[in-house]
């Protein structure tokens, strides 16, 4: 006998488990609710990208304040150049001979030579406690 075949009565689905109506009618109003926000966005990209003021009335907002800088910190104008002229000035101060301190005998040498004198004579260190006995 085919399971097809077999007459139960008794046994069928359960109506109240899926409301169809509930489902498309949340559906329909979160397709309404899209519609509209989607709406509300245009219009205010529509309202945003409006033209901009005439010439004349940017003018006449404007008379005066073209040789006004603002207030610092100001942005760089050419910042590569500007980093250009930095380096080259601490590429001088670490390549040169210079007196720091006449007096006292302190002088500025140039890096290289300052790492070549450091590995040579090695770095000064504490004397260990058992040195010291």
């Amino acid at each position: 006998m085919a399971h097809s075949d077999i007459q139960q009565p008794h046994i069928h689905h359960e109506e109240s488990d899926v409301n169809v109506r509930a489902i498309l009618a949340f559906g329909a109003g979160l397709f309404a609710v899209v519609v509209v926000v989607m709406l509300v966005v245009w219009l205010f990209f529509r309202f945003m990208n409006r033209p901009e003021a005439p010439e004349s009335a940017r003018e006449a907002m404007t008379t005066g304040q073209e040789l006004r800088l603002p207030p610092e910190p100001r942005l760089q104008r050419t910042p590569r150049d500007d980093l250009r002229a930095f380096r080259a000035a601490e590429d001088d101060v670490l390549n040169r001979y210079e007196w720091v301190e006449r007096g006292a005998g302190v002088v500025r040498i140039p890096i290289a030579e300052a790492m070549k004198l450091t590995v040579e004579r090695g770095l000064p260190a504490r004397p260990s406690p058992e040195q010291g006995k």
